[in-house]
């Protein structure tokens, strides 16, 4: 039978047999944000589309070309639909989440993360879907350039974590609205002597928001923006200052860095600091981290004008390059307890134990398919278990059964009365003790 439909182009299946890869990366996100003090933030798939236009900016590629809108099909209130649009990021979700929820009006700074999936309308390649997930770190109320070196330092810590020591970090600041304006001038005189050869979404940004067009994805606006002015050299006192700090900051910790002026990320709330986690792993979608400061943000949204800073990084990508990297993924969770059976009664003693074993933690898998005796076995084995037990008349009627190691073919009696988990839970820390005292030797 053919199936129906096949998924959505740019999108994809995480399977059981690779879940576990996921699942490490975001436990291991997690605990690094937690170290650091971050706590995590849920906030809804979409939002009303004003939001991202407003904070995202509507001369971004994101706003212009690569949201997915939402509508409703029949509007309860008989007017026009609302509109709304699936989220294409975090951080806009995030810091509306925080105003509405009176975060902001307590102790600062607040530290928050997120591990969502998002959607962009892109053509669809490695390392870059149409929807695809991130893990986002947020942080409110810190002006100080102390706030951007621990946010880039939890950034690295979580890479390193993860078994990526080869990625290189960039940073560049990108000025204020009063140094930004100068240099708006800057690039607007520069790109209007070259403006025959722009892209026509760049000659729309030339005087709209010149520093979009150092985004651009075109070779041809690319290969022109190279020799643009710079906006280090047009930082104003404070921003200059603030970035003096902050290499001092990275410098301090031993974090290595380079300045890479060109570095604008695509997004309009950017102030002052922006970096970069690039690596070569991957190809061309090298990026794995970005972020920056957004002192704006909040205040554009409807909230006090309050500082802020965050960065986002892109699941996929991060386990693509672990896997590039040989990097080591935890392992799923193996079963620890297979109970073949044989009979009616036999089956109804093996649920009453696999519930038993499961209510302490353990994994326990027991026959449901109605297999004959050897069929199980090559199933426990297919599967993994690490240790058996067969049940059968003889078996129910002593009480008693043979627990058989997998990996050895070692069988030892085992209890099936009011000591089975106890026994159960020995034999399993002697397995434990056994492959630690293995692993020692080697």
């Amino acid at each position: 039978m053919a199936i129906i439909t096949n998924r959505p182009k740019g999108t994809q299946d995480v399977v059981p047999n690779e879940a576990y890869k996921w699942q490490t990366v975001e436990k291991c996100a997690a605990d690094t944000a937690e170290c650091y003090g971050f706590k995590e933030i849920r906030f809804p798939t979409f939002e009303n589309t004003a939001l991202f236009k407003r904070s995202v900016g509507d001369t971004t590629d994101v706003v212009q070309k690569e949201m997915y809108g939402v509508t409703a099909k029949s509007p309860a209130n008989g007017k026009d639909p609302d509109d709304f649009t699936l989220r294409p990021e975090g951080t806009a979700g995030a810091a509306r989440a925080a105003i509405e929820n009176g975060l902001l009006n307590e102790a600062l700074p607040q530290k928050v993360y997120y591990i969502i999936s998002c959607f962009r309308h892109e053509k669809p390649q490695a390392g870059r879907l149409r929807e695809f997930h991130q893990f986002g770190a947020e942080m409110y109320g810190s002006k100080d350039a102390s706030a951007d070196a621990e946010v880039i330092a939890m950034a690295k810590a979580l890479l390193e974590r993860l078994g990526l020591d080869n990625v290189d970090l960039f940073i560049n600041s990108i000025g204020c609205p009063t140094c930004r304006a100068e240099y708006h001038k800057a690039l607007k005189a520069y790109f209007e002597s070259k403006k025959a050869d722009l892209c026509p979404t760049c000659l729309d940004r030339l005087d709209r928001n010149p520093m979009r067009i150092l985004d651009c994805k075109s070779p041809i606006c690319q290969g022109i923006a190279a020799d643009a002015p710079v906006i280090l050299d047009f930082l104003c006192e404070e921003c200059d200052h603030h970035f003096e700090k902050l290499k001092k900051y990275l410098t301090a910790m031993d974090i290595q860095f380079n300045i890479n002026p060109k570095i604008v990320r695509g997004l309009d709330y950017y102030t002052k600091t922006v970096f970069e986690f690039i690596t070569n792993d991957i190809g061309a979608q090298g990026t794995v981290c970005g972020g920056g400061r957004y002192d704006g943000l909040i205040e554009q949204l409807g909230g006090n004008p309050t500082p802020a800073l965050g960065f986002a990084m892109g699941l996929e990508r991060l386990i693509m390059t672990m896997e590039s990297k040989g990097a080591e993924f935890a392992p799923a969770k193996k079963c620890d307890l297979y109970i073949a059976s044989m009979g009616e009664a036999a089956q109804n003693k093996a649920i009453v134990l696999a519930k038993q074993l499961r209510d302490e933690g353990y994994f326990v898998e027991f026959d449901t398919m109605n297999r004959g005796l050897k069929p199980q076995m090559k199933y426990a084995n297919k599967i993994g278990a690490t240790f058996t037990i067969v049940l059968g008349d003889n078996e129910l009627e002593t009480s008693a059964a043979k627990l058989k190691n997998m990996a050895t073919g070692e069988q030892t009696d085992i209890t099936l009365g009011d000591g089975f988990i106890d026994a159960f839970s020995n034999a399993v820390v002697s397995e434990m003790f056994d492959g630690v005292m293995e692993n020692f030797g080697n």
